[in-house]
């Protein structure tokens, strides 16, 4: 049985436009240009519910330069910034 995300490209969160859903696929804190220390980033994240494998849809962007974004994540919906999305890659 083949994964349906092995084949979809993965991205960081934080350029997906409103409308896309996928699947969570790791978290990537080094790149993502957060003012907060990586590894606190990704443990602020994963208390959000950011985990491998949760399935996340953008539901809104913000007014101003589309930030911050309104994620659904499995079943709850949670405000972030752009720039913290960038640390979780999506597939």
């Amino acid at each position: 049985m083949t994964d349906d995300n092995d084949t979809r490209p993965h991205l960081p969160l934080g350029l997906a436009q409103r409308g896309y859903a996928g699947v969570i696929q790791h978290l990537s804190a080094k790149d993502a240009g957060s003012a907060l220390p990586d590894i606190e980033l990704e443990s602020r994240l994963i208390e959000l519910g950011f985990v491998e494998g949760a399935r996340v849809e953008i539901l809104h962007e913000g007014i101003v330069g589309r930030d911050p974004i309104a994620v659904r994540v499995d079943n709850i919906t949670i405000a972030v910034r752009r720039r913290e999305a960038m640390a979780v890659i999506v597939a």
